[in-house]
């Protein structure tokens, strides 16, 4: 049975999707509000990994990223310690299941992971 864990911003229309997604498969999950409860620099890997690179965990459609130095920035620790200090930069929702990760919504990996015994 999958562990999920979906970590938000705030509750908009991608987070409602990923809720909805698993609800709809009676799967359980743990919903994190980012603002309350930052990202650790290892669980920032995992969503990094699972991004491609840290740069892309940053929500670039936002105009508050984009104001800020960490979207000018190609150092990866530097963003690390932007991304741990200011959760806003990040995209969302970031879904998670152990050690597997998915960054915005990703239906067809969340069907996997429902599969999985």
């Amino acid at each position: 049975m999958p562990n999920i864990q979906i970590y938000y911003l705030k509750r908009g229309h991608d987070v409602q999707k990923a809720e909805r997604f698993f609800k709809e498969r009676r799967v359980k999950y743990q919903a994190v509000d980012l603002l309350k409860h930052p990202l650790a620099r290892r669980e920032l890997e995992v969503f990094a990994r699972a991004a491609g690179g840290v740069e892309n965990l940053l929500d670039r459609g936002s105009t508050f990223v984009l104001s800020h130095p960490a979207a000018h920035m190609s150092d990866r620790d530097t963003i690390m310690e932007y991304l741990m200090a200011e959760p806003r930069l990040l995209r969302a929702p970031l879904v998670r299941n152990g050690q597997k990760a998915t960054v915005t919504v990703d239906e067809e990996t969340w069907k996997k992971w429902t599969l999985e015994t």
